[in-house]
This record gives structure tokens, sequence and C-alpha cells, in this order.
């Protein structure tokens, strides 16, 4: 994995950051946005520090272009949302058939997911200027891509046995076996990733674990978790910047950035996501989570790097 991330440095580093005369995104930009998005929004190693790392090496950080810009990395979270739709189909189509009372385990996954979404619905709306206050900074983020990483290796060696802490003894094979509790263990852990470069994947497959699902269904949970989280994320950004674009008589981010460059982003996010998702339940399931933390570890000390030298900027 630290290979990938230097091959992603050196291809950024070449791309040509000079946009068209009538938008500020090229088709080129949103491309690598959208493949860094994909891969990266349901690994637990910080979609946001990706796109950091690639928005800053393309010259996207600039004060003219940074706001629209993270409005451009959040939308185009819709193909990651694609991508574990057209990947769980069937399990959705279960849920959907729960909601109109012909699956009991179907309705029982879906009210676990509400359950697990709420806290960080609410908090979210409570804590987000502060958050990007006080914590879209250099140290905050880098912070807490180390620490992510240091719980990870510990997680990882908790669920293969080495320490006896198990606050839930019994292991569920099926996603449909979680509890409402268990549900709700994950969506508190969520919040944690409201912390900019902790990774929400790495929170809720972790907490996965910590509620006794086995690697496996701890993935599928957080994809389809990912789903109801993303999908109210998005919304609200692409709602909130058109609205506000409208009070101030000013362009909203797909204006400034071009209408086929948002499409290209988000289809190129959905098939990254689709290969990223069927790559991490298979690595989960024969390797476990340790290597996702040294990655962080790595991304960190790169990211750290590149700040200093004025390469990277790190604020919103």
């Amino acid at each position: 994995m630290p290979t990938l991330m230097s091959l992603l440095t050196l291809t950024l580093a070449n791309v040509d950051p000079t946009p068209s005369a009538a938008h500020t995104l090229t088709f080129m930009q949103a491309v690598i946005l959208g493949l860094v998005e994909g891969i990266t929004e349901y690994l637990p190693v910080s979609s946001t520090g990706h796109l950091i790392l690639a928005a800053g090496l393309m010259g996207l950080d600039e004060p003219k272009t940074k706001a629209s810009i993270d409005d451009f990395n959040i939308i185009i979270q819709g193909g990651a949302i694609l991508a574990v739709v057209g990947l769980y189909w069937k399990r959705v189509l279960q849920m959907i058939k729960g909601v109109l009372g012909q699956d009991n385990e179907g309705f029982n996954l879906a009210l676990c997911l509400i359950i697990a979404f709420i806290p960080a619905a609410v908090l979210g709306l409570i804590l987000e200027k502060i958050i990007e206050r006080m914590l879209f900074h250099p140290g905050p983020v880098l912070a807490a891509l180390i620490m992510g990483g240091v719980f990870m290796m510990f997680i990882d060696q908790w669920h293969k046995g080495r320490f006896s802490l198990r606050p839930f003894h019994s292991t569920q094979g099926e996603v449909t076996g979680i509890t409402f509790d268990r549900a709700l263990l994950v969506g508190l852990l969520q919040c944690i990733a409201m912390w900019p470069g902790t990774s929400r994947s790495m929170m809720t497959i972790t907490g996965g674990y910590i509620a006794g699902l086995k690697p496996k269904a701890a993935a599928e949970f957080s994809f389809l978790l990912g789903v109801v989280t993303l999908t109210a994320a998005t919304g609200w950004k692409f709602v909130k910047n058109l609205r506000e674009a409208a009070q101030t008589n000013t362009p909203n981010f797909i204006e400034v950035l071009g209408v086929m460059p948002v499409i290209v982003g988000i289809i190129v996010a959905a098939i990254s996501a689709a290969i990223a998702v069927k790559f991490l339940v298979a690595f989960l399931t024969r390797y476990g989570l340790a290597w996702f933390g040294v990655y962080r570890i790595v991304l960190a000390v790169v990211l750290g790097i590149l700040v200093l030298k004025g390469i990277v900027s790190i604020q919103k």
C-alpha cells in the first residue's frame, strides 16, 4: 500500500493544474479526484487525507478554488453510494421488502441502520461549524491519521484474540444478525469520524468488530451505513451550496467547476469504489486491519512533509 500511495503522489505531481478557460476543473483533475474518492471512501484510510493530498498536488487548494473543490469532493460521494447500492442490491431490496412488511430480517437491518445513523446526523448538524473551525488544520488531521493507524493495529490484534477484553462475546456471520444495541455502538463510533482524517469507514468497521461481527459482516454493515450517511451528507451539501449561491447571487459549485467534470467525477468514483469494496472484503477476511493502520501512519508522514514544504494546504 505505501507503494500505491507513492505512485499516486508522483502521478498527481505531473498533472497539469491549469483549468480550462470556462471552468475551474479539468476533466483529468475530475477523473483523478473521482478515482481517489472512490478508492478511499470505503477503505479505512481516510478519504479526506487523500483528497487533501490530491487537491494540493494539482494546485486546487488555492483560496479561489478551494470552496468549490471541497463541495465537489462531497458531491462525488454519490458515485460511492451508487457502487454499494449496485453491489448489494439484493440486500437493499431485502430492506425495502422489510419496510413493506414482507421480510423481518430486512426490516431489522433497515431499523439498525437508522439507529446507527441518528447519532452522527444529530451531532453533525450541531458541530459542523465548530469542527471545521477547530479541527480542520494540519495538527489535528495528521494526529487523527496516526492515532487511527495505531487504533486499527490494536483492534486487529484484539480481534485475533491477543487480548481477553470482549464486550460482545457472540460473533455474527451475517449482517442481518446485528441487534439494536450493537448498531447503536457502531453509530456512536461513527461520530468520532467527524474529526477530519479519522475515516468513517475505519470507525464503523472497527465498531462492527467490537460489536461481535465477523470481518465480512462488519464491512457490509459499514458499507450500507455509508450509503445512508453519505446520501444525507451529499444531499445536505448540494442543497446548501445551491441555496447559498442563490442568496449571495454567486455561481454555485457546478457553474464554477462545470457540469461534465462533476458527472465524470461521479462515474469514476462509482467504478473505483465498486472495485475498492470488493478488494476490502477479500483483504479483511484474509489479512485483517493491521496493514491499513501501517498505511495511515505512512500517509501521515508524507502529508506532513508536504505541508511543511508548502506543497499541500490543510484548512477549510
